[in-house]
């Protein structure tokens, strides 16, 4: 996966003297960048060859475990270095603030003060990967141009000969991490004198020196004597495994914090029964020492420090949640979470396929899954009863986890389960539960013999809460999504009728914030050998605002069905509204178009004018009497206009959010809109109502936005 090796013809045998030698093309590379810009720990990633995900190939200066959420990270994954990848652009965050206002996920599990930048490794045609560097807090806020120009061109560099590489056939080998200096055995070794020893041997505090990947090098008496634990336990091990007391994970991440940061930082930690320890790391680029006293003003020590736990969880594991957490609660609908648990979590846990099962109608659906080369080996399951005796079904309904090591061990536990020759060998049933009732089952699935000890399956346990959560959250999304499109769906015109003499086109967005439903509506009616058209406004984007507008729809066809004049539907909506007791108002615009005499009369009640193109290209935009907007004033009169509506002209009626948005002049959004239609007005009328939307369509909205188009017709 990093280096680059010599390859040899088929069937050739090279002499044992002549062994491929590896060149560690990534590992060079990447501590030259390093030293360029005096950066103190960075990695390279390789984007994987069928899929978009970048793979950390190599790391330096900081143990692996400090990246494990990001392994595998997805090229749309809000992390610097996928953004870097993705956008083919330098990615620089300053400082501890800028990454938890941009980047929150590496935030949460990295809470320390660095800065960092992210680069692409590409070539004009293609993406390789992509590098990311770190300095320590007190790097500045800015990247100079010296380390912009270094940092560039040693990945343009690294893409060049990663291209050489795949031309030649070249392929791409495993390198070791680069960490610090090896395990040192004796003080002699470490300090360089013997006098330097004994020295600190006599010290009345302990004073113990950690490498990069937190284990123990050197421990003076006073320090053994502090813990203890005698100095042959201690070297060699990491100091919360060999010490029980220490074995929190609060007191790792003081390591990790004074790693990251280059800067001295303590702890207290209360050694059992009744004596405090003080903790004070002094952290280099190879690694930390340790000074450890008694601790004073103990008792108000006491209040701040982390009790110790009888079981804790390792850190990493602990990071890896934190990342989980985080990428679920961005999980939108059920999809979401199917792939986010695809892409976090699967890779972390070492699974290579899995399932989300849900429940309906007292039976289990299959809500999605990845990794299953046949997908009918999963879909056999949907529909299965959920007292039917297969562990999907039982892990849900008894919210108990079942953990399978082996194919046998499945089938002798549940024999009369149907037969899935998907070529898994374990698996991992957990149970999602949320809110104190199951909503699903996550199945896990191992391409290889998998055993499930007693710390792993706590934490697939506690990452199955997780997902449930993010579940619940998903399928309650899904439901509202559903309701509140139906509810619109009803509420609006399913198609519009024919009219004589017009031709009519209509789009409707709803607002991209909310529930997806509002009160914009629109509504074409025949009457004999005239039309009627009507668009309106309900203040409000909520359920409230849509039944009232279902209501005021139904209105505007009776009173046209009976004969009245445009001032008159007007003013009898306007009753109607204030007759239901609503507290909320609408604008409206109601149109009587009668196209064999080549004119429309309109009444508005607070509306947004509608705009006129003529045949010849010319836009304006009608001034329309009119009066307030419904509901207000229940003697309110509505005068009419009438316009003149010539063969070929196009009369667009809108709802406010077509030409409000946040920080442009409604009155340069009316122009805009009027030069579009100016230039579009010629095309089929359907093609230029998505002419005229396109723009608010790719947009988030606050609004809901509702258009309708009418053409009068060449004349017979």
């Amino acid at each position: 996966m990093v280096g680059v090796s010599e390859v040899q013809e088929p069937g050739q045998q090279a002499p044992a003297a002549r062994l491929p030698v590896g060149i560690p093309l990534l590992s060079l590379t990447l501590a030259a960048m390093m030293d360029d810009v005096h950066a103190h720990s960075g990695a390279v990633y390789l984007l994987a060859p069928d899929e978009p995900v970048l793979q950390m190939a190599v790391m330096a200066g900081l143990p692996r475990s400090f990246a494990a959420p990001w392994e595998r990270v997805g090229l749309a994954a809000p992390i610097p270095v996928a953004e870097a990848a993705r956008d083919r652009k330098l990615v620089w965050v300053g400082g501890e603030e800028e990454m938890a206002r941009r980047f929150p996920r590496v935030a949460v599990v990295l809470p320390y003060p660095f800065s960092l930048a992210a680069l692409p490794v590409a070539s004009e045609s293609t993406l390789y990967g992509a590098v990311f560097v770190t300095w320590p807090g007190g790097h500045a806020p800015e990247l100079s141009d010296r380390e912009r120009d270094h940092l560039t061109a040693s990945c343009r560099r690294l893409a060049t000969r990663l291209e050489r590489a795949a031309q030649s056939g070249l392929p791409l080998r495993p390198e070791p991490d680069l960490l610090a200096t090896p395990l040192i055995g004796n003080m002699s070794g470490t300090l360089g004198s013997v006098e330097a020893t004994r020295m600190v041997a006599r010290l009345p505090y302990g004073l113990c020196s950690l490498d990069v990947q937190g284990r123990v090098t050197f421990a003076n008496p006073a320090a053994t004597e502090l813990l203890e634990v005698s100095a042959d336990r201690l070297l060699g091990t990491q100091l919360w495994a060999s010490v029980p007391w220490l074995n929190d994970p609060v007191y790792e991440d003081r390591y990790r914090g004074a790693l990251f940061s280059q800067q001295v930082t303590s702890f207290v930690a209360l050694r059992p029964p009744a004596d405090w320890l003080s903790f004070r790391m002094y952290p280099s680029t190879t690694g930390l020492s340790v000074r450890i006293s008694r601790a004073r003003a103990v008792a108000e020590m006491a209040r701040a420090a982390p009790g110790p736990g009888d079981a804790p969880s390792r850190l990493v594991t602990i990071t890896q949640v934190l990342s989980m957490a985080g990428a679920l609660t961005e999980a939108v609908g059920v999809q979401d979470v199917v792939q986010l648990v695809a892409d976090e979590i699967a890779p972390a846990v070492g699974c290579q396929a899995l399932v989300l099962l849900g429940t309906r109608g007292g039976r289990l659906r299959v809500l999605g899954h990845r990794g299953y080369p046949d997908a009918h080996m999963v879909e056999q399951f949907d529909g299965l009863p959920l007292d039917s005796t297969t562990p999907g079904a039982q892990a849900l309904t008894s919210g108990v986890p079942a953990f399978f090591e082996s194919r046998e061990q499945l089938e002798r536990l549940y024999p009369a389960r149907p037969a899935t020759p998907d070529g898994f060998a374990s698996w991992a049933f957990l149970p999602l539960i949320a809110s104190g009732r199951p909503v699903g089952t996550c199945v896990l699935a191992y391409a290889e013999p998998h055993g499930f000890p007693a710390d792993e399956r706590a934490v697939l346990t506690s990452l199955g809460g997780l997902v449930a959560l993010a579940l619940e959250r998903a399928l309650l999304y899904d439901a509202k999504h559903q309701l509140a499109h139906g509810l619109q769906a009803a509420l609006l015109p399913h198609s519009l009728p024919p009219l004589p003499g017009i031709d009519a086109a209509a789009r409707y967005l709803p607002g991209t914030r909310g529930m997806d439903i509002g009160g914009d509506f629109y509504d074409v009616v025949p009457t004999g050998g005239q039309a009627a058209a009507v668009i309106g406004d309900v203040q409000g984007h909520n359920v409230t605002a849509a039944g009232l507008m279902g209501q005021l729809r139904t209105a505007v066809r009776a009173y046209t069905a009976v004969g009245q004049s445009p001032q008159e539907v007007m003013a009898s909506t306007n009753r109607l509204l204030i007759d239901l007791g609503s507290d909320l108002f609408a604008s409206c615009l109601y149109l009587r178009l009668d196209p064999a005499r080549g004119r429309a009369v309109m009444a508005r009640a607070g509306h947004p004018p509608p705009l006129l193109r003529r045949p010849d290209g010319r836009v304006r935009v009608l001034d329309l009497a009119g009066g307030p907007l419904l509901g207000i004033d229940g003697a309110a009169g509505y005068p009419t206009t009438e316009v003149a509506l010539t063969p070929g002209s196009v009369l667009v009626l809108y709802t406010d959010g077509l030409i409000e948005s946040p920080g442009v002049d409604i009155e340069d959004a009316l122009a805009d809109l009027g030069r579009r239609l100016a230039e579009a007005g010629d095309l089929p009328l359907d093609e230029l109502a998505d002419t005229l939307v396109r723009h608010e369509a790719a947009e988030e909205r606050d609004d809901d936005v509702a258009l309708l188009l009418l053409r009068a017709r060449e004349r017979d």
